[in-house]
């Protein structure tokens, strides 16, 4: 029943993720042109040249913006990992020595210690 449950958690966040990932695109595109708009912003010495670098700087921040449902594929992606990750889980399992000796010299050992 649980590994019922991870893969409809998985299902659905892989569907999710596969619905936005040209927003995903477009958000990882805009960010950057960002990115280099603010270093060349911060390079140029003109008034003009700031003014016309902010103008497109700010048409770009609109554009990043309208590609918001990218984090919603983000947060698809990082639920995906977790399933994933708690599928391949191994499980503990504890043996118990029926040998009184091994349980003897680890007690003997824990007391030297």
């Amino acid at each position: 029943m649980k590994k019922f449950g991870l893969l409809l958690i998985g299902g659905i966040s892989a569907m999710i993720l596969l619905s936005t990932i040209g927003p995903m695109i477009g958000f990882l595109v805009s960010i950057a042109l960002l990115y280099f708009i603010f270093k060349q912003f911060l390079k140029t010495d003109s008034t003009g040249g700031k003014i016309g670098l902010g103008i497109v700087g700010f048409f770009i921040l609109l554009a990043s913006i309208h590609n918001a449902p990218a984090i919603i594929g983000v947060v698809a992606a990082y639920v995906l990992y977790l399933v994933y990750k708690k599928w391949n889980e191994n499980k503990q399992v504890i043996v118990k020595e029926t040998d009184p000796f091994v349980n003897f010299e680890k007690q003997w050992n824990d007391i030297n210690n």
